[in-house]
């Protein structure tokens, strides 16, 4: 039986449901849930059912003033969050968060942390996004036509009609691929290669992007982001 949600709900728990709140009660997310109930039920998906919409209840829609895009959830056991590229505490880094780590040492001179988890970023206001929001064990990208651009494009937009001032951080093809809803000239948009091994020499390391959103974030008044995770 298919769930029916109403704009009474609260699914995120704080402002994004009413930014979100024409996407929940729509039919097309009532068939993205059930395909996903039933998937659930039926293989291995990452995140847990519970940390789907993780970043968003860490970082609220007002709060929110750096937002890094990823491409869709880590595809093996015990690495996917919620939260774009972070993993637990305890859990072994991936090679693209060890490239992120590289280029903020070079940027700051940080040490490079001995934990993935970045939910320190995401409570300072950074929305780690995966513009797809689940995925099946071992098959990245699976879930990329399932419907999850219908979530993730509406928060694009609704972010880039915020009046205050946003970071946008595109790295890679997929990423960039969302500039086309980004047309808020008080907003600063970051381009770079992927920070994944295959990529990172050809336009990610050097990209400076930590030092450029902090100094965006003072320029306006705001408070800078600590990347350090110490």
């Amino acid at each position: 039986m298919q769930i029916v949600y109403n704009k009474a709900m609260k699914i995120i728990g704080n402002d994004w449901d009413e930014v979100l709140s024409d996407v929940f009660t729509s039919k097309a997310y009532q068939d993205l849930r059930h395909f996903l109930d039933e998937a659930y039920k039926t293989k291995v998906i990452f995140p847990k059912a519970k940390d789907l919409y993780r970043a968003l209840r860490l970082a609220s829609y007002k709060d929110t003033k750096v937002v890094i895009f990823g491409q869709d959830p880590y595809h093996e056991i015990g690495q996917a969050t919620g939260l774009a590229f972070s993993v637990d505490k305890g859990v072994k880094i991936p090679p693209s968060l060890i490239n992120i780590y590289k280029e903020i040492k070079d940027e700051y001179g940080y040490d490079i942390p001995n934990t993935g988890d970045l939910t320190a970023w995401a409570k300072q206001g950074v929305l780690l996004l995966n513009t797809v929001l689940t995925v099946e064990e071992h098959k990245a990208n699976s879930h990329k036509d399932i419907g999850w651009d219908m979530v993730t494009d509406t928060m694009i937009k609704a972010l880039d009609q915020k009046e205050g001032p946003l970071v946008f951080i595109l790295w890679g093809r997929n990423a960039k691929g969302k500039k086309v809803y980004l047309k808020n000239s008080k907003h600063l948009i970051l381009e770079a290669a992927h920070p994944s091994p295959l990529s990172a020499y050809n336009g990610f390391f050097g990209c400076g992007h930590f030092k450029k959103t902090n100094a965006y974030l003072i320029n306006n008044g705001l408070d800078p982001i600590d990347w350090s995770l110490h």
